[in-house]
């Protein structure tokens, strides 16, 4: 019998990681191991991830030698930034978030390729500054960037090709989990509850997030069939009224899409506002060579348990806050 292949996955403990690692562990051929790469193998979900048969290991993006070191004879590698990670003040006032996510890459990509990872796949975004330019309707954020979350990731690529690192580049895109927060439908003084992102009549493409890791395991599966490539994924394309309708139908109750403008999102008072209200602007403007490059049937060789998002929400409607 061949040895399994290892597979190190950074961010375990986390959405996308923790997808993949959940994934690796239930797939029933046992083709992979799981080697979980946290900041602590002490904490409570690195711990869950321990008894349920992956290795865990210590290792930080920010910490070139640690990443070096878990990544140690595997066969492939799994690396997701965390843009949204809990910082300090102090750590605000050193770096942006951008800058600490293209230094992170560049840990992660040297320490693949002084490894010698075989197959690394980088989950990764477009570079909206392509699509937007100079336009000025869309505010700048950090000096140099439309959508930074985006962007910074979109710049990283090159890094992995630079290193010489074997890589499948996995463009993701909005998560249905986004329904369980701040994009919700909302009650209106009146009592209706309406849907508000600001995507006018254009389709957004959505994935469960526990597919992104599944779809992972399919193209690690695929091997070399995807290095050097670019797998965008979605599980879904829907217009505002076609998710309001789904949220109608699983929640028994009339949601409406009314949109809130672009400008009116970003002037919203929470610190992302502008970053966000750009996302949502570029997802809606370029919204046609976004949802072409996201073939849903593709994903589903990669993934055949990919999930609608009526799928989802079937699973998870009661997460959804209705205030």
């Amino acid at each position: 019998m061949a040895p399994k292949k290892r597979i190190a996955v950074v961010g375990a403990t986390g959405s996308q990681g923790g997808g993949l690692l959940r994934a690796i562990l239930a797939d029933p051929d046992r083709e992979f191991t799981a080697r979980a790469l946290t900041r602590n193998q002490h904490a409570v979900k690195a711990q869950e991830l321990l008894a349920a048969g992956a290795e865990v290991v210590e290792a930080d993006l920010d910490n070139e030698a640690s990443v070096r070191e878990a990544f140690d004879e595997t066969y492939g590698a799994y690396v997701v930034t965390n843009y949204w990670a809990e910082r300090t003040p102090e750590e605000e006032a050193v770096r942006t978030r951008a800058d600490m996510e293209l230094q992170q890459a560049e840990v992660a990509a040297k320490a693949a390729r002084n490894a010698g990872v075989t197959h690394v796949i980088w989950s990764t975004l477009e570079d909206t500054r392509a699509f937007f330019g100079e336009d000025d309707r869309v505010p700048t954020v950090d000096g140099r960037y439309k959508v930074p979350h985006f962007d910074a990731k979109a710049e990283a690529d090159r890094i992995f090709f630079l290193y010489g690192v074997p890589t499948t580049f996995l463009r993701t895109t909005f998560f249905f989990e986004g329904f369980t927060g701040g994009l919700a439908p909302r009650r209106s003084a009146t009592g209706e509850l309406e849907l508000t992102v600001p995507m006018a009549d254009q389709p957004l493409s959505g994935i469960a997030v526990e597919d992104i890791g599944k779809t992972a395991l399919g193209i690690f599966r695929r091997g070399a069939e995807f290095i050097g490539k670019t797998v965008s994924i979605a599980g879904d394309h829907l217009t505002g009224d076609e998710y309001a309708a789904a949220f109608t139908e699983a929640l028994g109750e009339t949601v409406v899409y009314r949109p809130s403008s672009w400008d009116a999102y970003r002037a919203q008072d929470f610190p992302e506002a502008v970053e966000m209200g750009n996302m949502f602007q570029y997802y809606a403007e370029n919204a046609k060579q976004f949802t072409d490059d996201r073939d849903v049937n593709l994903v589903r060789t990669l993934n055949p348990d990919l999930q609608s998002f009526r799928d989802w929400l079937a699973l998870h409607k009661d997460r959804i806050p209705l205030g």
